[in-house]
């Protein structure tokens, strides 16, 4: 397995520039996620790894060869997409080693390469199948299998999960999660789902308008976001955003207050910041609790009892959306007054621009 390095890579179609010079390392065994919503740039900037796109400008490393001009079956990857792209008149024995038939392998090594592919993913007894007679998590096995038996350097998904139901994609996560440890393979991982991305990756790159937000950990991304974007983007139920004004500052603390939050110090980076400012304050659905003397206020729309936990949608009184998930079953009316608290060590404030005001 390789690394692989992009520098400054920008792709351009006419005028319209898409990807805005994004810098990446990904180190040899990682399983790197590109996630980002729809038209930020992701699944284009994996064809440009894969070769099905062309760089417009910057550099394409896999291990230490220039690839920016390298045809995409010389550049020791396989990629699995979104649609499993199998032939429906071979079987699925066939179907893996396609590949490795048109390439010249023998039948021996093709047949041994197989088996070893089919026995990592325990698809042996399906080996004698038609693609028809598959479900979609065994169709999703077996494209796999067709890139694993390449051996490449670089695996490439392409959403390769969005075809199924909700069931099958968690199963499949931790079967892709398995594979990784197995085959110690360098793996760049591209969806829309963010609980896809922290669920399966070692680092997380976030996209918007073909530029990279950030990238860390699963963890980082969550608990310390760059802005607003990231903050919003990664975590389920997003975090919730409210516009409040800046009434003092403290020692690495800014005190704020807006039409439903009552006043509340907030640990920050008071750098850049005096009072009367606009700022947004962030506070995750799980970090609110339930508290008729909160400082959080707001009107109950919804309530989602799910057994485990309760899912409050309300509104604030500037109509602000407000979500708050309870760890524990409790009946709540519609249309009933809520307050809740959270410690503000929880919470994040973001500057007019959107970037986070976090302490070091």
């Amino acid at each position: 397995m390789a690394e692989l390095s992009i520098s400054k890579i920008r792709k351009s179609y006419g005028d319209l520039e898409v990807i805005k010079g994004v810098d990446l390392e990904v180190e040899k065994g990682e399983f790197v996620v590109f996630v980002g919503p729809s038209g930020c740039g992701k699944s284009t900037l994996l064809r440009m790894i894969a070769g099905l796109e062309d760089i417009t400008e910057g550099e394409l490393r896999i291990g230490d060869e220039l690839c920016n001009n390298v045809h995409p079956g010389d550049r020791g990857i396989a990629m699995v997409f979104q649609s499993y792209a199998l032939y429906p008149h071979m079987n699925v024995a066939d179907n893996i080693g396609f590949n490795l038939k048109i390439s010249g392998y023998p039948a021996d090594v093709r047949q041994e390469k197989i088996q070893k592919a089919a026995q990592v993913l325990q698809i042996q007894h399906l080996l004698d199948r038609k693609p028809s007679q598959l479900s979609g998590g065994q169709r999703q096995r077996v494209a796999i299998g067709r890139a694993i038996v390449r051996e490449p350097q670089v695996f490439l998904f392409d959403e390769p999960l969005s075809n199924l139901d909700a069931a099958l994609r968690v199963e499949m996560r931790m079967e892709l999660s398995a594979l990784h440890r197995k085959l110690g393979a360098t793996i760049i991982y591209v969806t829309h789902d963010q609980i896809e991305a922290m669920t399966l990756a070692d680092k997380i790159v976030v996209l918007d308008g073909g530029v990279v937000q950030q990238v860390g950990s699963p963890i980082e991304l969550y608990q310390r976001p760059n802005n607003i974007f990231v903050a919003g983007f990664i975590g389920s139920p997003k975090m919730n955003f409210f516009e409040v004004d800046v009434i003092a500052l403290h020692d690495n603390a800014v005190e704020v207050k807006g039409t439903s939050i009552e006043p509340v110090k907030v640990p920050a980076d008071t750098t850049g910041i005096v009072v009367g400012d606009k700022m947004t304050l962030g506070i995750r659905p799980q970090n609110l609790d339930f508290d008729p003397n909160g400082p959080v206020h707001g009107t109950i729309e919804m309530a989602e009892r799910l057994g485990s936990e309760t899912i409050l949608n309300c509104k604030t009184a500037d109509n602000t959306p407000l979500l708050a998930v309870l760890d524990r079953d409790e009946s709540f009316a519609h249309g009933a007054a809520v307050r809740f608290s959270f410690a503000p060590v929880h919470s994040i404030l973001f500057a007019a621009d959107g970037s986070s005001k976090l302490t070091a």
